[in-house]
């Protein structure tokens, strides 16, 4: 039967007991991971969030009650116990625990709950299926990496609040129930029970009020947001995440970027004891693009992107010369140590590439003997590849790979080549962190189905200034004000300049296809706003459970969040979503479609 603490009150957690404490009599509390009767002595390891110590129950030095409860104790029963810490003999100690040296004899015990047999193991170590441990998320968490991944996260976001603090940015919490402006991802809609067949949204980012925080003079805001995106969810993404959310006043972007440095200089340092160098490197949109065919490059290994059109065009690869005489780009990487894959594995790269729009992949292997392997090499004079292995550096051993298409197209197939060959040939080092700026990314990209210019980053961003003057007759070579944060080849945030004037903003959305009307109707508020004196500002957000995911070595962001949604976005612990009652239906003015 359970019982009530009735006055007593924990010393320590289990884990904090320490050689201190031998002969002081102590009283702990937590579940039991396991007991052991070996006749007349009980073993228990007793565990709370900071780990696991054995407590002693020994018929001989205790009453015949406490030992019947040392007796019936079971797997995560919650059990209270006083007694004296004691050293553990020499062939008794567990050097696996941080307690292993010391043990607690049990003086007196309090059986607080009991518990059924748990549908999954609370330990490490077990290969459990997801959807159980989802579907039992609260004894999930119990298991010591996920207590160390909350701890790990909050410890997180104070060096990130502490430096925010410092440097003079004040906490502002802005609404969850805000206006949908649909221009990007789609909303989550909530309906108004107050004003029948209105809807509030909730916000896929705090980007309009943070401006307007500083048209209010607060000059330095920033949040630990809320923000919630209806996407098909992916393994690094999620229907609601939080983020460092910042806006500044009377600043570029380098004013912005160090701030943002700073924070994650913070974060490495309490988290991983590393020295982040400051300031971090910064490289543009087109040159990581040319190099290694991503906005988010990962620089822990080389392998960089080279263009080959100029000899493509007389190679004699029919291919290549076709793609060089339609104005299309050839570009290649090199990958030491390549030579060694298998036909059938350049087959499957080749697969791979295609999954990115391009036709195919060519690739020519020099094996370490000097003979080489080649899906094109037959058609190309020795000269002509003399020419390719030295500007290359195709030694032997290594293999180059190829692709002809247009120039995004080409880029882009092959920097998704370039990680994935990264991966399999083992040159990643992923005991480094690579941070880096790239900057200056287009203003807009043209949406072909559309038929439209769409914002790049999203409507609010400030064109490069020497780029003003092609934002009516060019506005697709127009490069805008913006900046990411990338890490491992993992973008972790964004952020911008930002337009402050009323008549620039307006022309923005005319480019974006708003009428005078349409832009008014969505953004009058902002556009009225900056009628009254807005300063120049810009600001930044970053993704904390991307970050947490990144330190902690985790390719899912169902590891680092206390109650994470499944891919379809539903999570199985509180069956959601679910049903509303007709009465509900009712107050909000909506009424069920009979077909769905």
């Amino acid at each position: 039967m359970a019982e009530f603490l009735k006055g007593w009150k924990r010393s320590k957690r289990c884990a904090e007991v320490t050689r201190q404490d031998v002969g002081q009599e102590l009283t702990l509390m937590g579940w039991v991971q396991r007991a052991r009767d070996m006749g007349g002595i009980v073993f228990v390891w007793l565990r709370d969030r900071s780990g696991i110590i054995q407590v002693v129950f020994d018929a001989k030095k205790q009453d015949a009650a406490t030992y019947r409860i040392g007796e019936s104790l079971r797997g995560e029963y919650v059990l209270a116990i006083k007694g004296e810490v004691t050293l553990r003999a020499e062939d008794a100690v567990n050097e696996q625990l941080a307690t292993g040296h010391l043990e607690v004899m049990v003086k007196e015990a309090k059986i607080l709950n009991t518990a059924q047999t748990p549908p999954i193991y609370i330990e490490d170590g077990k290969n459990e299926n997801e959807a159980v441990r989802l579907k039992y998320r609260y004894l999930d968490l119990r298991r010591p990496s996920m207590q160390q991944m909350l701890l790990l996260r909050a410890r997180t976001v104070d060096a990130i609040r502490g430096h925010m603090t410092q440097e003079g940015f004040i906490e502002v919490e802005t609404p969850i129930l805000t206006k949908s402006t649909p221009e990007g991802a789609r909303d989550f809609l909530v309906p108004s029970r107050l004003h029948p067949g209105d809807f509030y949204a909730l916000p896929q980012s705090p980007q309009i009020y943070k401006q307007l925080l500083m048209v209010g003079g607060v000059d330095r805001y920033f949040q630990i947001a809320r923000c919630f995106r209806d996407e098909d969810s992916r393994a690094d993404r999620q229907p609601e995440f939080s983020q460092l959310d910042l806006e500044m006043s009377f600043v570029e972007p380098e004013d912005v970027q160090q701030v943002v440095e700073g924070a994650f200089a913070a974060v490495f340092k309490e988290i991983k004891g590393i020295d982040i160098p400051l300031p971090l490197p910064r490289m543009t949109w087109h040159n990581a693009m040319e190099t290694y065919g991503s906005d988010k490059p990962d620089t822990r290994f080389d392998m960089k992107i080279k263009t080959v059109t100029d000899w493509a065009r007389d190679c004699g690869f029919s291919v290549f010369e076709s793609a060089a005489s339609e104005g299309k780009i050839v570009c290649g990487l090199t990958a030491p140590g390549a030579a060694r894959l298998s036909r059938k594995e350049m087959d499957a790269l080749a697969e791979y590439a295609k999954g990115y729009h391009v036709k195919g992949l060519a690739w020519i292997a020099r094996n370490e003997d000097g003979t080489i392997r080649s899906s094109f090499a037959k058609f190309i004079s020795d000269e002509k590849l003399a020419e390719m292995y030295a500007f290359m550096d195709l030694k032997p051993g290594d293999a180059a790979f190829f692709i002809a298409d247009s120039r995004l197209v080409a880029l882009n197939a092959l920097g998704q080549l370039r990680v994935r060959l990264g991966q399999q040939l083992e040159l990643i080092d992923h005991g480094r962190f690579d941070l880096l700026w790239i900057t200056e990314f287009p203003l807009l990209e043209w949406k072909e189905e559309d038929k439209r210019f769409v914002a790049a980053h999203h409507p609010f961003t400030m064109p490069m200034e020497e780029d003003h003057q092609h934002l009516e007759s060019e506005p697709g070579r127009v490069r805008a004000k913006a900046y990411d944060l990338v890490l491992n080849g993992i973008e972790m945030g964004s952020g911008s300049i930002r337009i402050h004037a009323s008549d620039l903003q307006e022309k923005m959305f005319s480019l974006l296809g708003f009428t005078h009307e349409e832009a008014w109707a969505r953004f009058g508020f902002l556009l009225e706003a900056f009628k009254y004196g807005t300063p120049p500002h810009g600001g930044f957000a970053f993704g904390i459970d991307r970050l947490i995911m990144q330190l902690m070595d985790t390719e899912s962001l169902r590891d680092v969040l206390a109650f994470p949604k499944m891919q379809n976005a539903s999570c199985l612990m509180m069956d959601t979503p679910g049903p509303v009652s007709e009465d509900q239906l009712r107050m909000l003015h909506i009424r069920r479609d009979p077909e769905t």
